[in-house]
Formats: C-alpha cells, structure tokens, sequence
C-alpha cells in the first residue's frame, strides 16, 4: 500500500520561514518514499530540480500564492521562470475576489494564461480555489471555469487560508469535474486516515508536508490511530 499511497503525495513546504537545508532534507524523503512531488515556493525550484534530477520525483510549485491577488501577467511571468527553473507541475491561485464578485470571465482567463504559458512548456496546472472562502455554488463555478479554462486539476487550498480540504468539498470538486481533471486534496491532512479519506472522496492528489508520517502509518497498517500531531500543510 505504501508505494501506492506515496504517488499520490505532493511533499509540501511551503512555509516562509523554510531554509535550503530544509529543501535539502525534503527532496531527500520525497527521493526515499518516492513522492509524486515535491512542492516548494519558486525560490527553491531550481534547488529542487537539481536535487532530484533522474529521479521518479517531479518538482511542482505555486504561482499567485497564496491570495491569488497578483496580475495574469505576473502570473504568467512565474509560470514560466518556474518552469524554465526546472517545475513541472504548477499549483495556482485564482482570483477569489473576482470569482466572489461573479466576474467569471475574469476568473477563467486568468487560469487560462497561466495554462496556456504552462502547457507550452510541458508543464500541469492544478488550480487553487481555496474552499473555506466560497460557498458551495462558488466552489462549483470555481470548478468549471477551471475545466473551460484548459486546467489538469482543481485544488481545495493553500494551507494559508482559514480552512483546508474537507470530505464534502473534494467530493463536490470530484463530482464537477466528472472525471475530466484532477482533484488534488490540500491543507491539514496530518496522517494516513485523513488521506485515505480524501481518497475515497474523489481526490486523485494530496499535498501534505506530513507525507513520511502518512506512507509509514500506511506501512505499518495503523492509519486509523492518531499519533501525536506532527502538524503541517
């Protein structure tokens, strides 16, 4: 079970404070657990890519992170030095204040760019939609302007937000798209029960910076008991 709960990881650190010893050690366990990524903030890309070249392990990052206020421009500017840097995988934030203020062709242009720069470039768009700001009508169009928009996932959160991932809404993402894109579970999954959870929700992704707890609670058949909180994404 573990090799196949680890390619369902994205190994997170995304905290500001994280050091390039601590990417270091990072890109180590995702290389060891075989992780699907590793998932950093754009500065670290290049570390990342250097780190895991000729490996299983892919290196994804965040663009417009983590409020989705930058321009499409700016966007599209991360995108591509992301890429260039070694990403191969691109983690999005909308633009909540316009999909708020249904100002949908603002939202899914904007996906849109960013998609358009990524898949130029051989790269995967999951989109951020952070569901503890919406309602669940707003996390439906989130979800279908990010299918219109040429996305390969939709993603529940930052891990910065108010809120993260939760059954009910991996669920709905899972049930909007029909199978068309990716629904990648994100923010508070802390061990194996939760994962398998978001799982059998529909998730098809989990980012969580507690993934060497998860694969070895997977591996030691005791997901279901709750071990001291490791805390994380």
């Amino acid at each position: 079970m573990t090799p196949e709960i680890a390619k369902f990881i994205d190994h997170t650190l995304l905290k500001p404070e994280a050091t390039p010893a601590e990417i270091e050690k990072l890109c180590a366990e995702a290389k060891e657990h075989h992780f699907a990524t590793v998932c950093v903030n754009p500065t670290y890309v290049k570390q990342c890519a250097q780190l895991l070249q000729g490996t299983d392990v892919a290196v994804c990052t965040v663009v417009g992170f983590p409020l989705g206020a930058h321009t499409t421009e700016v966007k599209v500017f991360e995108t591509q030095q992301a890429i260039d840097d070694g990403a191969r995988e691109i983690d999005m934030v909308i633009n909540i204040g316009a999909l708020k203020a249904k100002q949908y062709d603002v939202v899914r242009e904007d996906i849109r760019a960013v998609c358009d720069a990524a898949h130029a470039r051989g790269a995967i768009v999951k989109v951020i939609i952070e569901t503890a700001l919406l309602t669940d009508d707003e996390k439906v169009r989130a979800c279908e302007l990010a299918r219109d928009a040429g996305a390969d996932y939709v993603k529940t959160s930052t891990g910065f937000g108010p809120g993260g991932a939760t059954v009910h809404d991996v669920a709905l993402m899972a049930r909007t798209v029909g199978g068309q894109l990716g629904v990648k579970a994100s923010g508070g999954i802390r061990n194996y029960e939760q994962a398998q959870a978001m799982i059998a929700a529909g998730a098809t992704r989990i980012g969580a910076s507690a993934g060497v707890k998860i694969v070895e609670e997977a591996r030691a058949g005791d997901g279901g008991r709750q071990t001291k909180d490791e805390g994380g994404k």
